[in-house]
């Protein structure tokens, strides 16, 4: 049976999908991705990989510059077309004017919303965010504040207007940054984007909205429930799906710079949907023979790739090192970094592998989740997979692909833990996307 991972890269006359997830197909059953298999393949790798894991700590945690705040193979399943129409490349590369953009205009937005496709002006923004009522206001970020809009067509959207008070030069690098990825870019598992607007001292841009907060909020329960480890491990495959894709499956590749979960935002049925593109940089060219690219270090502190803050060497596995912070982050529920903590436990990944290389993976489970027998080998399988992106050298780091293919196994295998007696199914996106058609 062919891998649903196999690679191959979407030309411009792919077709365009935008499928729902559905549960692991029958090519999970092969031993090719069994866990077990994964697990005793990098068993023995684990006791080389701990010697040297206690002394990269020091610097990846440390807060960054003070100007630097801050799917899959040819199943269907995991691709999303990367093609966008010439109108829109066009759009984010127009040169500087004094009103330029991309609209969402409540008049003419066409069915098929192509991403950043028709043009819109400042008086709509003001009338769809009634001038920027601070009711309509949803978040503050780094940027600026992001509104939530309705437009004449019924369409919600998210509008990000930035700070005019900080019109400082790196606020303009990630405006584009973001617009020109965002164009170029659709997949499931990534925010859709309306469009843009720049004019005078306005910078906006309009994406979709996504209903359900952040990931880092249910994490602190502040939507009153708790996130089973279930969710969260559903959550983890469908962000591994959106940076498979921007590593794999575009004409040129991209790396996201700041995975973290304040950057995941979650649907009513709990799709994950990676969001802010701000510091996101062109992968090197492989066809080159280029290994990485050299540049400034941005991202969040907690998150930050030790080699990229060393070496200023940008790789797609500088992604991977944040992604396995974010899996530490989804079964403990704690912070990367936690300063209320005592100093051992302060920093959350560190603390965590040490518990794990010590045998002692339980104690590091989130307190709110059951420590039932399903929820034990999760852990102890995501911790792996975690030491593994964690590793000190790039080269030790599994790619984004492989990640998404150990994550889909782990889920298969805690399926099959779980007694028909007490059958509770561990995913429950078959059931959402029967319901619940996005």
């Amino acid at each position: 049976m062919t891998s649903p991972y196999t690679p191959r890269r979407r030309s411009s006359s792919d077709h365009r999908t935008r499928p729902e997830r559905a549960p692991p197909s029958p090519g999970y059953a092969s031993s090719e991705f069994s866990t077990s298999s994964t697990v005793s393949a990098h068993r023995n790798s684990v006791s080389a990989v701990a010697k040297s894991f206690a002394g990269i700590f020091a610097g990846c945690f440390s807060p960054p510059d003070s100007d630097n705040s801050k799917s899959l193979g040819d199943s269907e399943e995991f691709k999303s077309s990367s093609t966008v129409s010439n109108a829109s490349r066009a759009g984010s590369q127009r040169g500087h004017g004094s009103k330029r953009g991309t609209s969402i205009s409540s008049y003419n937005i066409l069915p098929a919303k192509e991403p950043g496709s028709v043009e819109f002006t400042m008086e709509e923004i003001f009338r769809v965010t009634r001038n920027f009522s601070p009711s309509f206001k949803i978040g503050q970020g780094g940027f600026g504040a992001v509104y939530r809009a309705k437009l004449l067509d019924g369409t919600v959207v998210a509008v990000k207007r930035a700070k005019k008070s900080v019109y400082e030069k790196h606020l303009g690098v990630e405006f584009q940054s973001e617009i020109q990825t965002l164009s170029r870019v659709e997949h499931l598992n990534l925010v859709k984007f309306f469009g843009y607007l720049e004019q005078e001292d306005e910078r906006i841009i309009v994406v979709e909205y996504v209903p359900n907060g952040t990931l880092r909020e249910h994490l602190d329960c502040i939507h009153g429930s708790v996130l089973d480890l279930a969710a969260r491990l559903d959550i983890a495959i469908d962000v591994s799906h959106a940076i498979t894709y921007l590593h794999m499956y575009i004409d040129h590749p991209i790396i996201h710079r700041d995975i973290k979960s304040s950057n995941i935002l979650l649907t009513e049925n709990f799709r994950a949907k990676v969001a802010d593109f701000g510091f996101a940089r062109q992968a090197p060219d492989s066809d080159s023979g280029m290994t990485h690219v050299s540049t400034q270090v941005k991202g969040t502190a907690g998150y930050l790739d030790p080699e990229y803050l060393k070496t200023y060497q940008l790789t797609e596995k500088s992604d991977v090192y944040s992604f396995g912070v974010l899996l530490v982050e989804l079964v403990t529920g704690r912070r990367p970094i936690e300063p209320k903590f005592e100093l051992k436990e302060r920093i959350t990944a560190r603390w965590a592998m040490k518990r794990f290389i010590e045998g002692d993976a339980i104690s590091v489970l989130d307190p709110r989740l059951d420590q039932i027998a399903a929820n034990t080998l999760a852990l102890e399988k995501i911790l792996e997979l975690a030491l593994q992106c964690l590793a000190p050298r790039r080269q030790s780091r599994p790619t984004m692909k492989r990640c998404a293919e150990i994550l889909w196994s782990i889920r298969k295998d805690i399926r099959e833990q779980l007694s028909a007696s007490n059958f509770r199914s561990f995913s429950t996106s078959s059931q959402r996307s029967t319901s619940l058609k996005e």
